[in-house]
């Protein structure tokens, strides 16, 4: 037998549990950054006067609060709906000069201190302000410290989070279906409504949960812009800021009911919607 018969080493296989080892220097950083999220809402859930709960619910103001707040989220969803997704589809699609610059006034609200975004809506739309003076001079309408205040805040602040979504999904999406309906004569609108749109359903899904919730916990703008007015713009956070003031145990259960409303939806929304259509 001579040396070139013989057959080379094989490799070392690598063993089982190393394949899916985490590196540490990757894990510990993780699971840092785990416990930043968790941890606050376990101190909640930890601190909640569990055996007081029943009566501090009944007798507590959460009920309006509760419904107004999901009343308003769910309105200002739809009017970021209605105006979002267009915006989002003539970023992505349209060729139309300084588009760079209106794609960042869009992200502006994101990174804008909420207090920053009220302070602007009273500007515009306050009874002095650059609109709000001839609404109300020529309409009678006065936006400011209305519940259709405390809309316009969340819309303002949750736009973006939609915007964004839906956009780089359509930049994302393949246009050769589209650009076989249109050489079949599809006009650029049934196009849009029977091609486009359909194809980007996920995204508008995933984009209308995070708007929704952050229509949900918006604060800082409805409680300049809109006040706080018992059954009429108290929200559930600024409900939640009034009692840590008088009664932090109250404080604890109205953040506790919109944490788990907040969750309880968006698992909801992620089972039934997110879920189901990617897997089509």
């Amino acid at each position: 037998m001579t040396g070139s018969d013989e057959t080379p080493p094989r490799p070392p296989k690598p063993r089982r549990g190393n394949r899916n080892r985490v590196p540490i220097l990757l894990l510990i950083p993780a699971m840092l950054g785990l416990a930043v999220l968790t941890v606050p809402l376990l101190g909640l859930l930890l601190r909640a006067p569990w055996s007081e709960l029943p009566q501090r619910l009944i007798g507590s103001e959460i009920g309006p609060a509760l419904r107004l707040s999901l009343l308003c989220a769910t309105i200002a969803t739809i009017v970021c709906l209605v105006l979002g997704v267009p915006l989002a589809w003539v970023l992505a699609r349209a060729d139309i000069a300084g588009k760079s610059i209106i794609r960042a006034l869009v992200t502006v609200p994101m990174v804008l201190p909420p207090i920053v975004g009220g302070v602007a809506l009273l500007l515009v739309f306050g009874r002095r302000g650059v609109v709000g003076q001839y609404l109300d001079d020529w309409f009678g309408i006065s936006l400011p410290f209305t519940t259709a205040g405390v809309v316009i805040a969340q819309a303002f602040v949750a736009m973006p989070f939609l915007v964004l979504s839906v956009e780089g999904a359509i930049r994302a999406a393949d246009h050769r279906y589209e650009e076989a309906a249109a050489t079949l004569g599809a006009s650029k609108w049934f196009i849009f409504r029977r091609v486009t749109l359909p194809s980007l359903l996920p995204a508008v899904v995933a984009g209308t949960m995070l708007c929704w919730a952050r229509a949900l916990g918006e604060f800082g703008a409805t409680i300049t812009f809109a006040g706080n007015f018992p059954g009429r713009t108290t929200t559930m956070p600024l409900a939640v800021y009034m009692a840590m003031e008088t009664d932090p145990q109250a404080a604890i259960v109205l953040s506790l009911v919109l944490l788990l409303v907040s969750v309880a939806v968006l698992a909801a929304m992620r089972d039934r919607w997110l879920t189901g259509l990617v897997s089509r």
